[in-house]
């Protein structure tokens, strides 16, 4: 049987992402792994993630895929026209990014950057080419036999339908999109997502442990795979079809 693991934002978290990855069965060419996006922020060693992920391919006889997060996204917006917004808040950990590309120790929870540092930060200037290069690459979402695999979620048309992600013109919603609707109101083929934090969906709609809100959140067609790795969270995976769930912790 083809098996695809699904693994939610890592952020950063470099130990979450081996520990959860020394839990999953043996993989073989039959497999896939599918990565939801967010390798970078708020976590100290979003450089080590970045090459853990990169390099799979090459330790590993699954398929390994990457998709693109919102926090990707975000980055390749500031390498080409600029973004302060984005950059600014220090709950989006571009610092933390920063200092980890740089091999330096992570900043204080609430420590700003130094005048020196704001001028790689805002143009992004500190990623190699190669990694800039990679996550231009990254595809906006993966289907299988089992499940369609996005960064966010599908947003809502204007008919209140959800559109296939391939559908999405442009694609951009299917990385930032947080609404309620999609949450409550999709039916079709399975979706899973991360991006929103499991604790923030509506809780009363979740069939898994319903009563721990920082679990997985599984919902009528669509599981949450968003535990808060980078955050102070965990790391989680979703075998499919077994839906058989791994964590980090």
């Amino acid at each position: 049987m083809q098996r695809t693991f699904a693994i939610g934002d890592i952020h950063g978290d470099l130990d979450a992402l081996v520990a959860l990855l020394a839990k999953l069965p043996e993989l073989d060419d039959g497999d896939t792994l599918v990565f939801l996006g967010d390798y970078l922020d708020r976590g100290p060693r979003s450089a080590d993630v970045v090459a853990c992920v990169r390099r799979l391919d090459a330790m590993t006889a699954a398929k390994v895929v990457c998709l693109r997060g919102n926090h990707e996204d975000a980055w390749l917006q500031v390498v080409d026209q600029g973004w302060p917004e984005f950059i600014m808040p220090r709950t989006n950990g571009c610092l933390e990014a920063l200092r980890s590309f740089r091999g330096q120790p992570p900043p204080g929870e609430d420590e700003p950057p130094t005048d020196e540092e704001m001028r790689p930060l805002h143009a992004g200037g500190f990623f190699p080419k190669d990694v800039v290069e990679w996550m231009r690459g990254l595809p906006y979402f993966y289907e299988d036999q089992h499940a369609i695999y996005v960064h966010a979620g599908l947003p809502p048309a204007k008919d209140g339908t959800f559109p296939h992600p391939s559908l999405v013109a442009p694609p951009r919603p299917l990385l930032w999109c947080r609404d309620r609707r999609f949450f409550a109101d999709y039916r079709g083929k399975l979706v899973v997502f991360g991006h929103t934090v499991t604790e923030l969906l509506p809780n009363e709609l979740s069939t898994y442990t319903p009563e721990d809100p920082l679990d997985l959140w599984a919902g009528e067609a669509c599981v949450g795979l968003d535990t808060g790795a980078g955050k102070g969270g965990f790391l989680t995976a979703l075998e499919l079809p077994g839906r058989t769930v791994y964590e980090s912790r």
